[in-house]
């Protein structure tokens, strides 16, 4: 998952950041690292699998060193440094405006915009991570306020005519604007479609009302996220005594903080599902009106509906693409889907005959419980092959073979690291040298939110002097510690996630543009999942887990029978899966399409899920209230299904007859990771596919995938 700041989730304009808020070619001098320094090689750097599987020495990181401040940053020593950094930003941005505001239109127009919005970015994009991440509260407060601080400059810049007027300049002009090579020329058009999506090309009052909407949708979104996951409770005398100890339990009341998907007993599955998703009359009325003011702002400011504004520039383009992707990919699945609630059905009949109706709570639980009669896919078999060491020297090879690079673990100085088991890791490239510097952030703690995620702290930029601006990535994760006589060993999942992630970061780490705005991951929703779902074919390809899943104790390698169970273990009800994520993806098409909408947010719910889903609607619940992915993918929700058909084609018809090719390494970083955001996506997936694929394409990759692979099927049925 994609968490790139969009300058503390305000998009108010042209100088935000453009990546997904969960969650912006290769320029001539900045591709591939064409015509940069090469960066030397440290004598400070060590292999990166043992410096995975050992504890870090707290005491190097105390005492040896100058104090340097969070990330290398000298005034993140403190959290009263985020108020010095914030205003540095603030003066270097007065400067920048001045710049650009006198500065004759051209390429150099679009250079001092970048440099402005890198200016913020570096504050904000920081920030972003801190506040939520850091496990001192002082840090996590200074962060916030610094977050809201970089929000108000930002609504004030966009809100600047001069400013917007020095831009638009350059592009009415046709002659300069036909002047300027590709990249540069999209970065302008980025930064111009984020200023009139803010509404600076209408009149004065409703400027005002696009920015006050803004800002209201901005309230709207961190009330609605935070509801999405606030518990809920009930009397304890209302449930049976035997399933109570399943829940937390405060004084008379029971509290249901999820949907206990994969509790055996049914009624605390049932239990869960009705109380968690009981109605919120205050959440209702809050997502009623981030909808409602998402739909006006986008009228505001020229579109007919909010997903119209939203799909601008993604492979889909349009919401009308998007669904049809979506309902020509439910009818493709339906009769698997069909045939999978068959197979769940006959499952909970068996161990359950008393109550065998099939209901939204059953799926998850008893489609595991089918994986693992067929394949003995049980978790502790698998986990002493995934040492995080080894999986991390996996990382390296498969890097290292596809793309000549590196990874080396590096001594964080005194401060700049936020938790002592933080590690920071170079990416070098064979002949270019120190690429930037991955913060690996994996391991549990209090407070730390559970999710893993992908962050960018600074982007990557060709400067002035002709020198590149590192990126700066932190991978999230929320994996065991290591003990005295055991290093932290992955389940399969928790595997195929660090593979996930590490494609983000490599994406940071390869999209090495001319500007920041459009640097690694900040390009559209819909192909900024691609490389990272890439990274889960090549997790689950046995020629690369063979080369490092060894058992921590005795050196075996894991058994092929071992990896192909689990690869097809992961089809078994995949449909079900599937047709669950292409119901979710039409409400949210639903919910941004035309309003007002033609009758309530639950019944528009239980009408979807029964139309493209099929297991009937619960009376009083209203699941959409828990769907937290409409703040950050509002109307791109469709994207993970896109992304997955995408990179599906790519590893079938790229990787899989060798997934170590250097030379198709190559073409992959050349087509499509060295342009970040800087092309439009669908000509990165020409360039690597050598055609342009259709929307029929995307569907028949998608089903594809479910099909069970024929050798694995014979060797298990011997």
């Amino acid at each position: 998952m994609l968490r790139d700041t969009m300058l503390c989730a305000r998009r108010l304009g042209g100088l935000t950041a453009r990546a997904p808020a969960l969650l912006p070619g290769r320029s001539r001098r900045g591709g591939c690292g064409a015509g940069l320094r090469a960066r030397g090689v440290s004598t400070g750097w060590s292999p990166v699998g043992a410096a995975f599987n050992v504890r870090p020495q707290g005491l190097r990181l105390d005492l040896l060193g100058e104090r340097r401040g969070l990330f290398g940053v000298p005034e993140l020593s403190a959290p009263e440094g985020f108020r010095i950094a914030q205003e540095n930003a603030l003066r270097k941005t007065d400067l920048l405006v001045a710049r650009a505001c006198s500065t004759p239109p051209g390429p150099q127009t679009v250079l001092i915009f970048d440099e402005l919005s890198d200016a913020l970015c570096r504050v904000a994009d920081l920030a972003d991570f801190v506040k939520i991440a850091h496990p001192e509260p002082a840090f996590r407060e200074a962060a916030e306020e610094a977050c809201r601080s970089i929000g108000t400059v930002v609504e004030k810049l966009n809100t600047n005519v001069e400013l917007y007027q020095s831009l638009q300049k350059l592009l009415a002009d046709k002659k300069l604007a036909d002047s300027l090579d590709p990249e540069t020329r999209r970065v302008a058009e980025l930064f111009m479609f984020d200023f009139e999506i803010s509404g600076i090309h209408l009149d004065k009052e409703k400027r005002k009302r696009a920015v006050d909407l803004n800002v209201k949708i901005l309230d709207l979104s961190s009330t609605f996220l935070m509801g999405a996951n606030f518990p809920n409770k009930i009397e304890k005398h209302l449930l049976p005594e035997h399933i109570r100890q399943n829940f937390v339990l405060a004084g008379d009341h029971v509290i249901v903080d999820g949907l206990h998907a994969e509790a055996p007993d049914d009624l605390v599955r049932e239990a869960a599902y009705k109380i968690f998703l009981y109605p919120n009359a205050g959440q209702l009325r809050c997502l009623e009106e981030l909808l409602s003011n998402r739909d006006l702002l986008a009228k505001l400011v020229g579109y007919s509906t909010y997903s119209h504004r939203a799909l601008q520039g993604t492979i889909a383009k349009n919401p009308e693409t998007v669904m049809e992707f979506l309902e020509k990919l439910s009818d493709k699945l339906s009769e698997r889907t069909l045939k999978d609630f068959e197979i769940i059905q006959g499952m909970k009949m068996k161990l359950n005959p008393q109550n065998s109706e099939l209901m939204p709570w059953d799926p998850p639980y008893y489609s595991g419980v089918i994986r693992a009669e067929r394949y003995n896919i049980e978790p502790s078999l698998y986990c002493p092959f995934f040492s995080l060491g080894a999986c991390m020297e996996g990382l390296n090879i498969l890097f290292n073979k596809l793309l000549g690079i590196s990874l080396y673990a590096e001594q964080p100085a005194k401060g700049e690291v936020w938790c002592e088991d933080v590690r920071k890791l170079a990416v070098v490239h064979e002949s270019e040298g120190l690429l930037g510097y991955i913060y690996c952030d994996f391991f549990q703690r209090a407070d730390k939110p559970h999710q893993d995620c992908h962050f960018t702290i600074r982007g990557g930029r060709l400067k002035e002097d002709g020198d590149y601006q590192l990126p700066v990535v932190v991978l999230m994760l929320n994996l065991p510690h290591s003990s005295r006589n055991l290093p932290t060993l992955l389940t399969p999942g928790m595997m195929e996630n660090l593979f996930h992630e590490m494609g983000h970061a490599m994406h940071s780490m390869l999209g090495r543009t001319r500007y920041q705005h459009v640097t690694g991951t900040r390009c559209p929703t819909d192909f900024a999942e691609v490389p990272s779902i890439l990274m889960e074919y090549f997790a689950n390809d046995y020629r690369v887990v063979n080369q490092f899943a060894r058992h921590y104790q005795t050196g075996q390698s894991m058994p092929k029978n071992m990896v192909s169970r689990l690869c097809e273990s992961k089809k078994v009800c995949a449909a079900v899966d599937m047709q669950l994520q292409v119901f979710y993806a039409i409400l949210d098409q639903i919910y941004h399409g035309k309003h007002p909408l033609r009758r309530s947010t639950t019944d528009i719910l239980k009408e979807t899920q029964e139309k493209f889903y099929g297991l009937p609607y619960v009376p009083n619940t209203a699941w959409q209230l828990r769907f937290s992915h409409l703040v950050g993918y509002g109307a791109k929700y469709y994207s993970y299904l896109m992304s997955r058909a995408v990179a599906s084609m790519v590893w079938k018809e790229c990787f899989l007859q060798d997934p170590f090719n250097r030379s198709t390494g190559e073409r992959y970083r050349r087509e499509m990771l060295a342009h970040g955001g800087g092309k439009e996506p669908m000509l990165m997936v020409q360039g690597m596919l050598q055609k342009c694929p259709s929307i029929d394409d995307f569907v028949s990759a998608l089903v594809s995938d479910l099909d069970l692979d024929l050798e694995t099927f014979l060797m298990d049925s011997e």
